[in-house]
């Protein structure tokens, strides 16, 4: 059995398939998913598991270099977005309207969908290298 943090099994072999500046997107319970693009399905209920729960796990196994996120988490989600700076103080971040950020999911190996339920909860992570 796997000993490392990411266990379900979608989710671990997605990670282990990505490069270099491939994207892996994490989003809330109401984020559509454009057709053609993995949905891992995680959510359970209302607010179980929550972004930042699946985002740290993620971030246990994935080496990140930068992010992108909703313009529109700034006013509409201040909170959530002290959450993920402080659990990536050093990873770039790029801002683009929520629109083009949902447009570009289409671009990610998969979607992660949390239970969460707080505006504009959705990143997209860029891998990096580990060496």
């Amino acid at each position: 059995m796997k000993k490392t943090t990411v266990i379900n099994s979608e989710l671990s072999t997605v990670i282990a398939g990505m490069g270099h500046m491939d994207w892996l997107s994490i989003g809330d319970a109401g984020m559509p998913v454009p057709m053609g693009t993995q949905k891992i399905d995680l959510a359970l209920t209302k607010q179980i598991p929550s972004f930042i729960d699946v985002l740290k796990n993620v971030l246990s196994e994935l080496e990140v270099q930068k992010i992108y996120l909703a313009d529109e988490i700034k006013t509409q989600n201040p909170d959530q977005l002290k959450a993920i700076q402080d659990l990536m103080p050093d990873v770039e971040i790029a801002f683009m309207p929520h629109s083009d950020l949902k447009k570009n999911l289409a671009n990610t190996h998969a979607f992660v969908r949390t239970g969460e339920m707080t505006p504009f909860s959705n990143i997209i992570l860029e891998s990096g290298v580990t060496f």
